[in-house]
């Protein structure tokens, strides 16, 4: 009986490790990742044409890790994923949310990061009033999200906000802010944060830490987070690789580096530096 129990897990081992091989067979040589460029800190691109970022940094060790050469593709960020089904490119990186909607027509990796949204107004208007609080979860209904989205209405009401287009931000105004507020869409976070600069627009709703850079930036010192942020929910369960359904075993190679980079703290020292806080995934 114990020869029995042997052979039987040898023979699971050997089994394991040809199908391990056979993953590592199907992986391509090479792959193209689809980044915006224009996301800082998540990637941009440097006065002298390169793309930088925490992404780019991070993608790089990743390809790393699963031995594969990969090069980068500038893609508007609503051509992504019909980018990514039409077979232009082989994944995506560009501080994609995961969430329930998106899952329905690409797969995506395990979070490799998780960020909340965050509302920035200028100093000098009338929504500066808004006090700056924590994040509040859309998962659930409790009191704390309603009274959050409460204020967050009443707040909005008649006034113009800006959103990325078919960012998670565009999607949380459109549920939540349809009825009260102007929703206008960009095809940058730095063309909505100039609108907000200029006058254009009342606010602007993107991913935290996009908008702590901008405060960073060129008139960002005119700009102020308010209000409550936001996290669950519509508004996903962290950012992850895009791929295509039938790649399997890409997604899988992937999914080993990001957790690995996640276990020797690559992601932790990745985000810090971009950042200037820890938003890797535990």
């Amino acid at each position: 009986m114990k020869h029995l129990k042997t052979t039987h897990v040898l023979a699971l081992g050997i089994l394991a490790s040809l199908s391990g091989m056979a993953a590592a067979q199907d992986l391509p040589s090479q792959v193209s990742i689809a980044t915006e460029g224009t996301a800082a800190p998540w990637n941009f691109t440097s006065p002298d044409g390169k793309l930088e970022g925490m992404e780019i940094d991070l993608a790089n060790d990743l390809c790393a890790r699963v031995k594969i050469k990969c090069e980068f593709q500038v893609q508007s960020f609503d051509g992504m994923i019909p980018g990514l089904l039409a077979k232009k490119f082989d994944l995506i990186m560009s501080g994609v949310t995961i969430t329930a909607k998106r899952e329905e027509v690409i797969a995506f990796s395990v979070p490799y990061v998780s960020d909340v949204i965050s509302i920035a107004v200028m100093k000098n208007g009338d929504l500066a009033k808004l006090k700056n609080e924590g994040a509040v979860s859309l998962s659930e209904a409790s009191p704390e999200r309603d009274a959050a989205l409460k204020t967050i209405q009443e707040a909005m009401n008649g006034k113009t906000v800006g959103v990325q287009a078919s960012s998670i931000s565009a999607a949380f105004a459109k549920e939540y802010l349809k009825d009260v507020a102007t929703i206008r869409e960009y095809k940058t976070t730095p063309d909505q944060n100039f609108d907000l600069q200029s006058g254009r627009i009342d606010a602007v709703i993107s991913d935290n830490s996009t908008i702590v850079t901008a405060l960073k930036g060129p008139g960002g010192d005119t700009m102020e987070i308010v209000g409550p942020k936001f996290q669950g929910g519509i508004v996903g369960s962290g950012q992850g690789l895009g791929f295509r359904k039938e790649d399997t075993a890409l997604k899988q190679a992937f999914d080993t580096a990001i957790k690995a980079a996640s276990a020797d703290g690559t992601v932790k020292k990745l985000t810090e530096k971009w950042f200037g806080t820890d938003i890797s995934v535990k």
